[in-house]
């Protein structure tokens, strides 16, 4: 007897908010998320390039999203975090505005990003799942990370 069933294979995504948009990334990247510390300006980086700082010893750059992805800036409040992710150059932090849910997605049903997703340049996304209520844009971290001059 062949087997019809086959298994999907799932992926978690932690969400947040970049602005009113609400994006993710797959939770395995993540190597923690934290409340604004002192960061240290950068002279003569982009302006996206909120600053550095120093993480138990490391030295960590902080990229603003919302500035990044041509949206305004990011409104430092009670509920704005730092990401810092595991980069093969080691660790980066994105400042988002607000962190949302875990949510276990199928990779088959990822789609394309439309080129012009909220506002916010696809270019940045490498697809979106659609939930019951929502869009989910998955950052495309390499990208969203790459300092442009």
């Amino acid at each position: 007897m062949e087997e019809t069933k086959q298994s999907l294979k799932t992926v978690e995504l932690a969400t947040f908010y970049i602005g009113q948009a609400l994006c993710g990334m797959n939770i395995l990247q993540i190597q923690e998320i934290n409340k604004i510390m002192l960061l240290t300006p950068v002279p003569q980086a982009p302006e996206y390039v909120k600053g550095v700082l120093n993480l138990r010893g490391k030295i960590v750059t902080i990229i603003d999203l919302v500035k990044k992805l041509e949206l305004g800036e990011t409104k430092v409040d009670e509920h704005t975090r730092n990401i810092i992710v595991n980069t093969e150059d080691g660790s980066a932090g994105v400042l988002v505005s607000k962190i949302s849910d875990v949510v276990a997605a199928v990779q088959d049903t990822m789609e394309k990003p439309p080129s012009n997703m909220q506002g916010i340049q696809g270019k940045y996304f490498t697809g979106v799942f659609k939930t019951e209520n929502q869009l989910i844009g998955v950052l495309d971290l390499e990208k969203v990370l790459r300092i442009e001059e």
